[in-house]
């Protein structure tokens, strides 16, 4: 596939920087010729030793061939022109739909909760977007409710593909990283180190993300990989070979409690929210089973009756409410700004991240951490990105003279590196570039969420979480670089039990 870059940025209008990742800047920016908003991206290109990361090479080629109404729309790629201040080197923009919420930001929104149509239009859409993504070989990896972007029109999209990759259904020799999916919605055989999986890791966060439309909470917000197996253990109960057969010989198994634990969801859903809709508990057990080989496929649970023959019927998207543009961003903004106007104005004990306030905080769940980066020539001006027949590889092809970039392939299900051309190990970048990060560290606090021509800003499209709302314990220290996400648990590092990272 080619992607040559023929387009300047200066086609579009940039209004406002409204997030930054592990690998670049996200604009606001308005398209001089249609007057239309996009999420304009700037991918990184100022270190070298790191090179075209990986994660925007798999989601560039990815989202060019999953063209869909639920995926996010990559519009185009653009690049700046090169002169002096930037060393000749330019820039490369990937553009995106601009969408007005993302779906924490509308949960948290003044404490909305969804009425069961509503949840039954955004389920559907999540679960046929994800159903073409499946079809096309693709496994997200990364599903979470600040992954799914929803417009004023009522469309859901998902988004953030960075660690997204190819798969082979029926392939038993292919093994991936266990180090993906953020922690809240990572399923427990990737947490018990299991490294040969499918769709079904997906369905386990889609899961996640039903449960926490229908009772308006995460269902399980562990601070780090022990207390995430834990909470799913007192909720689903504890696997062994009758219900999970093979998880006695995962790597992980042995390190885990071992105190029987009774299967209590649906229990603990119905005290959660008395009044489930009729046909969600029983669509969210076949989602949430321990074996992923009898977990629902996201094709089989956009058929469900579910969504088709109970009451009430889904709502059509465009008749969901319109709001103001919502994200978990300025949610976070919002709870910053009230916790300094409540220390400023006497300093009340018992405030702030374990005051009052937290019983609606939300910290961010931990990143997946699976991530690595070519090394490559800066200043490209295409792209051209292929795989060898078996998909397993992507390749950077091309003459550096000519404006294309070299670069060795990459194991995309491989350890967080990647090797320069003379065989050197190529340095992780040490966090995933899910979490939002800000110069400086953090986003200085508005009391109100900014607006761009009646726009919130909006945080990254792919890498695209904020900092956490209140922080769990952390387990490490982290490098105070200027694109570096605040500290908030072990995110990057391997549990106590699990030793090196796979």
């Amino acid at each position: 596939m080619a992607l040559c870059l023929s387009r300047w940025k200066h086609c579009y209008q940039r209004l406002d920087q409204i997030g930054e990742g592990t690998y670049g800047q996200v604009y606001l920016a308005k398209d001089n010729k249609t007057s239309e908003l996009v999420a304009l991206k700037k991918i990184r290109m100022d270190n070298e030793k790191e090179g075209f990361p990986i994660t925007a090479i798999r989601e560039i080629k990815l989202l060019k061939n999953l063209s869909h109404p639920n995926v996010i729309n990559l519009k185009e790629i653009v690049r700046s022109q090169t002169h002096r201040c930037n060393n000749f080197k330019g820039s490369i923009y990937m553009v995106f739909d601009y969408m007005d919420h993302d779906m924490t930001g509308l949960m948290e929104r003044l404490g909305y909760k969804f009425t069961v149509p509503q949840i039954k239009c955004y389920m559907k859409q999540l679960l046929k977007g994800l159903a073409h993504c499946h079809h096309q070989g693709v496994l997200h990896r990364d599903l979470k409710a600040a992954n799914l972007l929803i417009n004023n029109e009522g469309g859901l999209k998902l988004a953030d593909f960075g660690l997204a990759r190819k798969f082979r259904e029926g392939d038993k020799d292919s093994r991936f990283t266990n180090r993906v999916i953020t922690l809240w919605y990572r399923p427990p055989e990737l947490l018990l180190g299991s490294d040969h999986y499918g769709p079904e890791v997906d369905m386990w966060s889609v899961g996640c993300i039903f449960a926490e439309l229908l009772t308006g909470k995460p269902l399980f917000p562990g601070k780090d990989e022990t207390d995430q197996l834990d909470r799913i253990t007192k909720i689903t109960g504890s696997p062994t070979e009758r219900n999970f057969p093979g998880c006695t010989k995962l790597p992980y198994y042995k390190h885990m409690s071992h105190k029987y634990k009774e299967d209590r969801l649906r229990r603990h859903l119905l005290s959660t929210c008395p009044h489930l809709p009729e046909g969600a508990l029983e669509l969210l057990e076949t989602m949430l089973t321990l074996d992923p080989i009898k977990r629902i496929s996201a094709e089989k649970a956009f058929l469900d009756n579910f969504f088709w023959h109970t009451e009430p019927k889904p709502c059509e998207p465009r008749d969901l409410p319109k709001f103001d543009p919502s994200h978990e961003l300025d949610m976070k903004r919002k709870r910053q700004a009230d916790r300094e106007m409540r220390q400023q104005g006497g300093g009340q004990h018992g405030h702030g991240s374990h005051g009052p306030d937290a019983k609606r905080a939300r910290h961010n769940p931990h990143p997946a951490t699976a991530h690595s980066a070519y090394a490559a020539p800066a200043g490209q001006v295409c792209l051209m990105l292929a795989s060898d027949p078996s998909g397993q590889s992507f390749i950077a092809h091309g003459n550096p003279a000519a404006g294309y970039f070299t670069g060795p392939a990459a194991n995309r299900g491989g350890p967080a590196s990647s090797r320069f051309a003379g065989g050197a190990a190529a340095p992780a970048p040490a966090y995933a570039g899910q979490q939002q990060a800000y110069a400086g560290g953090y986003m200085a606090p508005a009391a109100q969420p900014a607006q761009y021509g009646g726009y919130a800003a909006r945080p990254g499209y792919g890498g695209g979480g904020q900092p956490p709302a209140r922080m769990p314990p952390s387990t490490g220290s982290y490098p105070s670089h200027a694109h570096r996400p605040p500290s908030h648990g072990a995110s990057n590092r391997a549990p106590s039990w699990q030793g090196q990272r796979r």
